[in-house]
């Protein structure tokens, strides 16, 4: 079923087309740099989802083999304490009860731990790869701060701090788009980790990136809303095409 799951080449292609459509209308910029950051992360993540999926064969043999001996070391306690030699007084007996289940308990709680290896291994892993993602969604961020929709409309002095604006209102609204577009492909990656990996937690982090990309996107949309509205191209400053 191709069309219920993303498909990790299906994703890197489309991020690989995104990092050609910024370089050829923005050659040198810092956003073609992120998206080819983004590219890199992407082809990393094909394999470290592939590693994730893959079951840890000899962690489970030796697991295995700890959680059986574990088992039958306490078995044979309590084979020896249910045929004592004499009858056991009261608090004989209140101390025989209360040591096989502190035994239990420290059986059930190191079982747990043995058969949780795998999964907080591969946990520990996709976190620190969505973690990755998280930084360079606030890196795309970043290159669409100072990209104001007013700078088209040569309005006000400027300041001297920014390097000169001099986009016109189509390439604004490229730019913006491709910050858009940068963002909603972090966000497919950073899902790429749950396939075949169902973990509550890494589920939480999946969800906090895509929120995080979801509520930086709406704000470079309310951007581009301003930018169309403002009417014909031939109002902006130019039409020569400046990095970002």
């Amino acid at each position: 079923m191709p069309y219920r799951t993303l498909d990790e080449a299906t994703v890197a292609r489309t991020i690989e087309l995104l990092c050609q459509r910024v370089e050829i209308r923005f050659p040198g910029s810092g956003l073609s740099r992120v998206c080819r950051e983004l590219d890199a992360i992407a082809e990393r993540a094909a394999f470290t989802s592939a590693w994730i999926r893959r079951p840890i064969l000899a962690l489970r043999v030796v697991t295995s083999l700890l959680a059986v001996l574990l088992l039958a070391g306490f078995a044979v306690t309590l084979v020896a304490l249910s045929a004592p030699v004499e009858a056991l007084s009261l608090p004989q007996l209140v101390q025989a009860i209360e040591s096989g289940v502190n035994d239990l308990v420290f059986v059930a709680i190191a079982a747990a731990f043995l058969l949780t290896i795998e999964t907080r291994l591969k946990r520990r892993r996709a976190l620190r790869a969505i973690h990755e993602l998280r930084s360079i969604a606030h890196v795309i961020d970043m290159h669409q701060l100072t990209k104001d929709p007013e700078w088209v409309l040569d309005r006000g002095r400027e300041t001297g701090v920014l390097p000169p604006r001099t986009m016109s209102r189509f390439e604004l609204s490229r730019y913006l788009d491709y910050c858009s577009e940068a963002l909603s492909l972090t966000g497919k990656v950073a899902a790429l980790y749950l396939k075949g990996f169902d973990d509550s937690v890494a589920l939480q982090a999946v969800k906090e990136v895509e929120d995080l990309t979801t509520g930086l996107s709406r704000k470079i949309w309310q951007k581009l809303s301003v930018t169309y509205a403002m009417g014909p191209d031939a109002a902006g400053r130019g039409s020569s095409v400046v990095g970002g």
